[in-house]
């Protein structure tokens, strides 16, 4: 059974998402019959880096806020990823654009490297504090995770896997995808959002029920 999942790794909510997920599969019978498949959507195609700029300027420019309410609202995401054991540490986070991330994730798919990849992006953004549209800090995360510097460095000198990334783009918007992250279970079932892990769970039983029953 496959599971496809629309994300951006500056997305606060697609990384606790994904725990909630995981937390869900590792309940999950089946979980040795499950392949994930990771997707490029950009939250905004358009975002510049920006590393001198706060996180907290940034939201509040961004939505014509007050520093205090941006603050207020990075809180409470801090809150919700502790609540599933991931250590945001916005005070650090580089406002940054993902589209070279996402062009690196696509790479790593083609190694089999989907999941790691996804994983090391998040935390370099969200935890760390790393740039991830510089490209030593993409570097390193893609030796990081097995990938080979030549390959890496090829990729972020030219448009290397950019149409692949537009491609997921294209997908999410004919498939009417708006938010991220998204997740459509055996192609028959959708979750939006970071749901509760028994949300997860049980949609994951009731598309294996779905398989097992139309097999």
């Amino acid at each position: 059974m496959k599971v496809d999942i629309w994300s951006d790794v500056r997305c606060p909510f697609c990384y606790i998402g994904k725990r909630k997920f995981e937390l869900a599969l590792a309940q999950f019978d089946h979980k040795d019959q499950v392949e994930v498949e990771w997707h490029s959507f950009e939250l905004d195609p358009n975002a510049e880096t920006k590393p001198g700029v706060s996180s907290y300027d940034h939201l509040a420019q961004t939505k014509g806020q007050s520093r205090e309410w941006s603050e207020q609202m990075h809180g409470q995401v801090t809150r919700a990823a502790a609540e599933v054991g991931l250590n945001f540490n916005f005070d650090q986070t580089v406002v940054a654009n993902s589209f070279n991330a996402h062009r690196l994730i696509q790479l790593a798919k083609t190694k089999g490297l989907g999941n790691e990849i996804e994983e090391q992006l998040f935390a370099a953004h969200f935890v760390t504090g790393k740039n991830i549209d510089d490209r030593d800090t993409l570097l390193a995360i893609g030796k990081s995770i097995g990938l080979e510097e030549a390959e890496v460095t090829q990729m972020l000198a030219g448009d290397d896997f950019s149409m692949d990334v537009r491609g997921d783009e294209q997908i999410a918007q004919q498939i009417g995808i708006s938010g991220v992250p998204f997740f459509i279970i055996d192609q028959k079932l959708a979750v939006s959002g970071a749901q509760q892990p028994e949300t997860f769970l049980g949609a994951l039983d009731q598309a294996w029920s779905k398989k097992t029953t139309e097999a």
